[in-house]
């Protein structure tokens, strides 16, 4: 094997294209730009956010900050059953999401998300009500008439930010 021999394997090497050398080529004068106008010119790029001279996303969307619970992608939404609804159930019944489906009390869509216990009404009966939040007078209902609260555990995920504070936790941790 020699130096002259080496080769590229075929078709990984295109001849570059040249541009502007004479209308001969194909690609001469203007060089494959079209006339005029900003991209005709050299750094002549639209920049990303660009609408064509419509108002761009970005200042057409609100100014939210963060991701906080007011932010709507983000936000919490519950659904709200009152103790006047747990009436459809019988004495000594455990109350899930599901089975306030089957009740048609909420619609499936909403079953799947999270659901709020509020005390509007009276409760007559022992039941075990399964929520991902109880309000306090709810609860105080609940456990009067001899029922029970259990709290569906909501998924926490762990902070991804780093800032200083916890860094220091995390060395005093290791210390």
């Amino acid at each position: 094997m020699k130096l002259s021999d080496l080769h590229p394997a075929p078709g990984s090497h295109q001849t570059e294209r040249r541009l502007g050398r004479g209308h001969g080529s194909g690609r001469g004068k203007t060089a494959g730009r079209g006339t005029k106008g900003q991209k005709a010119r050299t750094g002549g790029k639209v920049y990303r956010s660009f609408n064509g001279g419509q108002t761009r996303l970005n200042k057409r969307l609100p100014f939210v900050r963060g991701l906080g619970n007011g932010n709507t992608a983000f936000r919490d939404e519950y659904t709200i059953i009152n103790l006047v609804d747990l009436a459809a159930f019988e004495a000594g019944a455990q109350v899930q999401p599901a089975d306030l489906i089957a009740k048609k009390l909420v619609t499936a869509a909403e079953g799947t998300g999270l659901i709020k216990i509020l005390g509007n009404g009276e409760i007559d009966r022992a039941l075990t009500v399964h929520a991902h939040k109880v309000s306090a007078s709810a609860r105080e209902k609940i456990v009067a008439a001899g029922g029970s609260v259990e709290i569906i555990p909501t998924r926490v995920y762990e902070q991804t930010k780093r800032r200083k504070d916890s860094n220091t936790d995390a060395t005093e941790q290791q210390g």
